[in-house]
């Protein structure tokens, strides 16, 4: 079996909030598609927020629980952490859950939440090891 995970969809009561939050952190233009869907696409794997009206597609209202994620993080493979940081502390500020940190398996990591509680990071590779892991990355670009 061949697969690609190729995106993540948030579930959120206010759609508008949500987008303009990942387009200030990330640069980069939502696509719109309806009122209730938007697509935030990069070179990898797609972002996509929905409104809590979308839930109804998949089952109903309680299969997707708007600002209710504690469990996954929303990591975003950047070039130098320190540098977006320095661009995005004022706006973090109030989402802020921890600076740009070395983890201890070689990536320098910014956390933060979004407005609806899901968690954020922001990494950088900074030793070999954990640059190796990700060149095939920059090979996509």
């Amino acid at each position: 079996m061949n697969m690609n995970l190729v995106s993540i969809r948030l579930i959120t009561a206010d759609i508008d909030a949500l987008v303009s939050f990942y387009e200030q952190i990330t640069g980069i233009s939502a696509i719109r598609y309806t009122p209730d869907f938007a697509e935030l696409q990069t070179p990898t794997a797609t972002l996509a927020i929905g409104s809590t009206r979308t839930v109804q597609f998949f089952g109903g209202g309680s299969t997707a629980v708007p600002a209710e994620n504690r469990t996954a993080i929303i990591e975003f493979l950047v070039s130098d952490v320190e540098h977006i940081f320095g661009q995005l502390e004022e706006f973090l500020i109030p989402y802020l859950i921890q600076k740009p940190t070395v983890m201890p398996w070689g990536n320098q990591s910014l956390l933060f939440r979004d407005p609806d509680g899901n968690l954020v990071n922001f990494f950088t590779p900074i030793t070999e090891a954990a640059a190796e892991k990700f060149r095939h990355y920059s090979k996509t670009k």
